[in-house]
């Protein structure tokens, strides 16, 4: 037990250092796509920048607002990142604690309760701008999460089980990407929505709304806000990979391999927001309402149709 616990530790360790680096890659990937350098004064080649702006933040003094909620103010980040490592949990390896046949529901229960940290800390901020940017993210992640759990539905509906095992083991022969490709193409611009990632960044409008949720955050409960929001894009590339593009079942190569399409996805996340501009929020609710969830809806009583008319035969 000790040495599961141990184990446990060193991945979240791990996951956070993961988070660190791939902000780096997310600044010098924007930097090259609007032509310019990247951070490249710390450290070789900028390598040491993520560890500089952590131990900035960490060491920044936080503010002291007096007409906060205390409580929820400062345990809505830690909530926030709390979940997000919970979701990496359920990622099965030798010394995971979680893997079990209903892990597709418990990511189902885990993602459901991502919208109260972003509610918690734009109400208890007391300010119309937090409230603002945190109700437009409750609305905008509430809607995508219909499409979303469809999608997933439909992807179970044709493997047969809740478990990412067997999700991956049922994709030895040909991927979920050839056979499903409307779906993979609508999962994905549901993850972008669902992770509040440009386009669809609209609980962080700095147009409109300075900063969204995370306005009044400043120091190290900004950076745990940050960590928990970029370690649920890492996690929604890796379950994408998943459930599209097969997994690592065993072997340093496969893997090695498998990480490698992780983060061409992850990758895929910032060259869309060095791309497009951010939509307008009704055009947002129009897709998953009118296009999305008629689609999925479509697609998830065909797939149930054909597993129901494979085992009668």
């Amino acid at each position: 037990m000790t040495l599961s616990f141990l184990w446990t530790v060193i991945s979240y360790i791990c996951i956070l250092l993961a988070v660190a680096f791939f902000t780096l890659l997310e600044r010098k990937g924007l930097g090259y796509i609007q032509l310019r350098k990247g951070p490249n004064k710390v450290g070789y080649f900028g390598l040491i920048q993520p560890l500089a702006d952590a131990l900035k933040l960490f060491l920044k003094e936080e503010n002291n607002l007096q007409k906060t909620n205390k409580m929820p103010y400062y345990l809505a980040p830690s909530f926030s990142l709390i979940l997000a490592l919970c979701m990496w949990s359920l990622y099965w390896s030798s010394f995971s604690l979680w893997s079990f046949n209903f892990s597709v529901l418990l990511f189902l229960c885990i993602s459901a309760l991502n919208v109260y940290g972003t509610m918690i800390a734009g109400w208890s901020s007391n300010s119309k701008y937090s409230l603002l940017g945190s109700l437009r993210a409750v609305a905008q992640t509430i809607s995508y999460e219909v499409s979303l759990f469809l999608i997933l539905l439909s992807v179970i509906s044709i493997t047969g089980s809740f478990n990412f095992y067997i999700l991956v083991m049922c994709q030895k022969l040909m991927w979920n990407c050839f056979i499903l490709l409307p779906l993979f193409l609508m999962w994905f611009v549901a993850t972008v929505a669902e992770t509040n990632r440009a386009p669809f960044d609209f609980a962080e409008g700095e147009s409109e709304l300075v900063s969204g949720f995370n306005i009044e955050y400043g120091g190290g409960l900004f950076a745990l806000i940050f960590l928990a929001e970029y370690a649920m894009i890492l996690f929604m590339s890796m379950l994408t990979t998943l459930l599209f593009f097969s997994g690592s079942v065993s072997g340093i190569m496969l893997e090695i391999v498998f990480w490698f399409k992780v983060m061409i996805l992850s990758f895929i996340f910032i060259w869309i927001r060095g791309t497009f501009p951010r939509l307008r929020y009704d055009l947002l609710m129009k897709l998953t309402w009118l296009s999305f969830l008629p689609v999925s809806l479509l697609v998830l009583i065909w797939s149930v149709s054909m597993k129901f008319l494979s085992v009668v035969y």
